[in-house]
């Protein structure tokens, strides 16, 4: 009798000879025991995972001479005529050599007239994916009304080809690959009953070499027992697949814990003499790394799939956790970058030598303090921050406190007579580079000029106080009285900390605002205040001396004097900071006045819009004069002039900013 191959003598008969694929398994058996049958199932899945095979036994099933059932006899004519492939009424159709129409319509010519011997007429059509489009539209109407006695099995490996209109009609059971300890399972059992001696080890060779198909694997058995000569061992089938000893990984990575540059060369060297793909191995050592990584985190997780699960735990608690994904990321660039290499073994050789130069080997991670949110950015504060005050916008919150404030641009010094500017200039060749160019020096504005004389000290109380005209729309907030000023006006609120008092210069409260554009310079229409004489340039010459923060300096930036009655004082407020304007803020304005005047003053609070210009108008006014000067100053250069002339540039609208130099 001629040998029969491994795969077509243990083929399952019966659905308890079946390895894996229950979920498939239990909707048939149920639906045959209830009698529940549809007229067409789709089977579909990798190959060697049992589709044509569970097709045949289902037509066993519904022909057999005992009845429906989900266990045939297999002694019967028709189980054995099923068996041995000569059943008249199950037919057998290999789509992909009768894919034309006219196959498939000489096909369904016969569907009309009774089964000859079976119960049913049994159309199995593998690899139906295969099929023409006009084979398809010729097969819809007999697959969604068929007669009652046929049936139709589709198996295919590509299910995405078939159209939605046969998928529709198809009950569909997609088959699971197998993996390797069903198959290494399976083997076992095949190898014991033929009385053929094997290793454990060559069957999960095997078993990982068939990638998931039953079929694949009975196969390769056939092959390594001829190779063998009648024996299943592991070198004989290492040899014959050509693959990798899985222990000299684990060599490999033991010289690596060990640190051993040694025994690293060691192993490599006998790694070389199996001519192995060098960077088949490195994917390999990637594999070892990712389950010991998943041991260390859930060593339930890890599965015998390789049969090695008791060493990858053993290396699991003996390699640090912070070395496997160290090592696990070098070994990903490693291979990236293996072809580049000029051998192959040396690439392999550098990247374990690089695991082992720049292991962490004794590093010890310091614990990171908790960072505090604080009102600037870890990432743009200075590393030596002075206490400068931030300008506060009417729908904004109050700016931080000075010590978590970002430092600003040094002061300019008033012995400084130049305003260089630098612009990035676009020039035709290039595409996304600047070419930076700086102008020329052009004078400075002058700096503001302080009043000649400082506020007078009280004045007699017989002297006449001064009128103070209102619009109809003004409204005073409040008179707070000199013997009061320190008092609790809200009643629930602390006095203000000695913080809330610092320093503050005028320009570096217009500072925080940013360097107004182009646009906006151009844009910005002329003041329509007066600029500041007599009193209102005292309060600007004042102001910087109150030493005031936050809201409290953004209020007194927008105001202007407008009377002094002795220690009455009269002020204007911008309707535009009302917002920000409450009785608590009018008495921190008051104390920084009575700490600056050194006496006690009453101040008195208007919000109207001021006649002169208030300290922040007048810096405005010469941060836009700046502006318009380091454009100008642009403009006139020779080198950006020559270089629009020759090479067509142009000077980028908006990026033009005034750069102050210190004498």
């Amino acid at each position: 009798m001629s040998y029969q191959v491994l795969a077509r003598k243990w083929r399952p008969r019966s659905f308890r000879e079946m390895v894996g694929q229950t979920h498939v398994l239990k909707a048939l058996i149920n639906a045959l025991d209830n009698e529940r049958l549809h007229h067409a199932y789709l089977f579909t899945g990798t190959r060697g995972v049992g589709k044509t095979t569970i097709a045949r036994i289902l037509a066993k099933c519904l022909n057999c001479e005992t009845g429906i059932s989900s266990t045939p006899c297999g002694n019967c004519s028709v189980c054995r005529e099923i068996d041995e492939g000569r059943f008249v009424d199950l037919i057998e159709v290999d789509a992909a050599s009768r894919t034309k129409v006219e196959d498939t319509r000489e096909l369904l010519e016969n569907v009309q007239y009774a089964p000859s011997r079976g119960r049913y007429k049994v159309y199995l059509i593998d690899e139906v994916h295969m099929l023409s489009t006009h084979s398809f539209n010729a097969l819809l109407k007999t697959l969604e009304e068929p007669p009652p006695h046929v049936k139709f099995l589709l198996a295919t490996t590509d299910p995405q080809k078939l159209p939605v209109t046969i998928l529709s009609r198809c009950l569909q059971f997609s088959l699971k690959n197998m993996p390797p300890e069903r198959v290494v399972a399976h083997l076992q059992h095949v190898l014991a009953a033929e009385g053929i001696p094997f290793e454990d080890d060559a069957l999960w060779l095997l078993g990982r070499a068939a990638d998931g198909s039953m079929r694949d694997a009975m196969s390769l058995t056939d092959q390594a027992i001829a190779f063998g000569e009648g024996k299943v061992l592991a070198a004989d089938v290492r040899a014959m697949l050509g693959t990798l000893d899985h222990g000299q990984v684990y060599d490999v990575l033991q010289a690596l814990l060990e640190g051993d540059g040694r025994a690293v060369l060691d192993a490599v060297r006998h790694l070389a003499e199996q001519g192995p793909d060098w960077g088949g191995v490195l994917a390999e050592l990637l594999n070892v790394l990712h389950r010991v990584a998943i041991a260390q985190v859930l060593p339930a997780a890890v599965d015998n799939g390789q049969g090695d699960r008791e060493r990858v735990l053993t290396l699991a608690q003996t390699l640090p956790a912070e070395d496997v994904q160290y090592y696990y990321q070098l070994g990903l660039v490693g291979r990236r970058d293996l072809p580049l290499a000029p051998d192959p073994r040396h690439g392999f050789e550098m990247v374990l030598l690089r695991m082992l130069a720049f292991r962490p080997v004794g590093a010890v991670v310091a614990e990171r303090p908790a960072l505090k949110t604080t009102g600037a950015s870890p990432a743009t504060a200075d590393s030596n921050p002075r206490p400068v005050a931030a300008a506060v916008p009417v729908a904004s919150m109050p700016a931080p406190r000075p010590q978590a404030a970002p430092a600003h641009a040094p002061e300019p010094s008033p012995a400084s007579n130049t305003t260089p500017a630098r612009v990035p200039v676009d020039l035709p060749w290039e595409e996304s580079g600047q070419a930076e160019v700086k102008a020329a020096a052009v004078p400075a504005p002058a700096p503001v000029t302080q009043a000649a004389a400082p506020i007078a000290q009280a004045a007699p109380s017989a002297a006449p106080a001064p009128r103070v005209e209102t619009t109809p729309d003004a409204t005073v907030i409040a008179e707070l009285p000199a013997d009061t000023a320190g008092d609790d006006l809200d009643g629930d609120e602390e006095p203000p900390p000695a913080e809330d008092y610092y320093e503050v210069g005028l320009d570096d409260y217009l500072d925080s605002l940013g360097e107004p554009t182009a646009e906006a310079v151009a844009a910005a229409p002329a003041p329509a205040v007066q600029p500041a004489t007599g009193l209102a340039a005292d309060w600007q010459t004042l102001f910087p001396d109150l030493k005031l923060g936050g809201l409290t300096a953004s209020i007194a930036a927008n105001c202007t004097l407008v009377a002094v009655d002795g220690d009455r004082w009269h002020l204007h407020l911008d309707p535009a900071q009302s917002a920000l304007f409450n009785a608590n803020q009018q008495r921190r304005l008051n104390d920084a006045l009575n700490q600056q005047q050194g006496r006690p003053i009453t101040l008195e609070v208007t919000i109207q819009t001021p006649e002169q210009e208030t300290p922040a108008q007048a810096a405005a006014r010469r941060r836009a004069e700046r502006q318009r000067q380091a454009e100008q100053s642009i403009q006139d250069d020779p080198l950006i002039r020559q270089m629009m002339q020759q090479f067509a540039a142009t000077v980028r609208a908006g990026t033009i900013e005034p750069v102050d130099t210190q004498a």
